[in-house]
């Protein structure tokens, strides 16, 4: 689940880097990605804690 969390930091400051750089659809496809994996390992970790 770690592996979630580091991909969704990654495509985050990919994100943050393409904004800087003005590539507007790259930052929002990046923020989307990162934004997905967060959700993801945020169900993925509440499914462990309640089984």
């Amino acid at each position: 689940m770690a592996d979630l969390l580091y991909l969704a930091i990654v495509f985050f400051v990919l994100a943050i880097v393409a904004a800087v750089l003005g590539a507007g659809r790259v930052a929002g496809l990046s923020m989307d990605i990162a934004k997905w994996l967060v959700i993801i390992f945020i169900v993925l970790a509440i499914i462990t804690l309640i089984l």
